[in-house]
């Protein structure tokens, strides 16, 4: 039985799969069985991963009809043999450390349920900016306690740079499918299950931004996905801190934050008012609840605050002042965009 498994799912990646296996096959630590998932490829994927097998007896293929990444993620857990399992995807790359460095780092910290590491970004940064600036954004959160605090903003880790242990998939189970980004949600679940998650402050990995990846081209992973899956995990942790029936107010009280912060209500949240830096706004009534400014804040302890805002820029803003009066994140305020 191999320490490390690697699992690969992969559909019609015939230009890039080639690739990735040899970013695998490079690496430093060489006690590994690669476990690919082609998932209905018809692009000649399945052949090159018939002979790729045939030469590398470290490489396990499974062949299934086209089901979709999630059913292809837990057909390669499933299989899987290794103590601890990492992701891959077929158009990015391994440098050739991440393997040792991750397995490393886990042998290390055995209260580290799951470990990823920074990634360089493979795509044009002047033509994907936003994109770029999120890989960015991710590569800054290491600690297990910036990952927590950071989870309900976007996904805090690159999904084919995380590894994690084999006994993490048995305690709180797999990928799920549904409406949401399944990496995502894995994370969500995995965190409230009290699973810590840290990152190697190395880059280990190239994630590469093609145009036809899914998180570019299939609704799950669009904005609104990300904030209907994580409503029902903020509902609970902000229950976990203020209590049943929890009441919150939510900094932002623009058209598209009002939105979005509505579908926590869906899951027991009150809304009971908003903050705003916008004059035009502060003063008046939204859905029946005041609208204030940041100087008319109640003390820290006597209210929770959700920080909303999606704009660039926003969040540092918004956790610089509720710092400064005296909020701690974590405890009286948490960001969520």
């Amino acid at each position: 039985m191999s320490a490390l498994s690697v699992l690969l799912p992969v559909r019609n990646a015939v230009t890039t799969i080639a690739r990735a296996v040899a970013s695998v096959q490079a690496q430093t630590w060489t006690d590994w069985e690669l476990v690919v998932v082609d998932d209905g490829s018809t692009d000649g994927t399945r052949a090159w991963l018939r002979a790729a097998a045939r030469a590398e007896p470290r490489l396990r293929l499974i062949e299934q009809p086209a089901q979709g990444i999630v059913a292809a993620l837990n057909a390669g857990l499933a299989a899987a043999r290794g103590r601890f399992i990492a992701r891959m995807d077929a158009d990015d790359e391994c440098h050739p450390e991440r393997l040792a460095v991750q397995t490393a780092f886990l042998a290390d910290h055995p209260t580290i349920g799951l470990v990823a590491c920074r990634v360089g970004y493979g795509g044009d940064r002047s033509v994907q900016a936003g994109y770029a600036h999120h890989v960015d954004w991710q590569n800054g959160l290491v600690t297990p306690d910036q990952i927590a605090l950071n989870r309900f903003v976007e996904s805090p880790l690159a999904h084919p740079s995380v590894m994690f242990r084999r006994e993490v998939v048995e305690r709180h189970g797999g990928y799920r499918d549904g409406d949401w980004p399944e990496d995502y949600e894995l994370w969500l679940r995995w965190l409230e299950a009290g699973v810590a998650m840290a990152k190697v402050p190395r880059e280990l990995l190239t994630w590469h931004d093609p145009a036809g990846r899914l998180s570019r081209t299939d609704p799950r992973y669009g904005p609104e996905a990300f904030f209907r899956v994580k409503a029902g995990y903020v509902a609970r942790e902000v229950g976990r801190l203020r209590g049943p029936d929890p009441e919150v107010w939510i900094w932002g009280a623009g058209r598209p934050t009002r939105k979005r912060a509505a579908m926590l209500t869906e899951h027991g949240v009150r809304i009971v008012g908003y903050v705003d830096i916008d004059p035009r706004k502060t003063g008046n009534r939204v859905g029946g609840v005041p609208v204030i400014g940041p100087e008319a804040l109640p003390p820290p302890g006597s209210i929770f605050v959700l920080g909303y805002v999606g704009k660039r820029g926003a969040r540092e803003t918004t956790r610089a002042a509720l710092t400064q009066r005296g909020y701690r994140e974590g405890r009286d305020f948490l960001m969520g965009a």
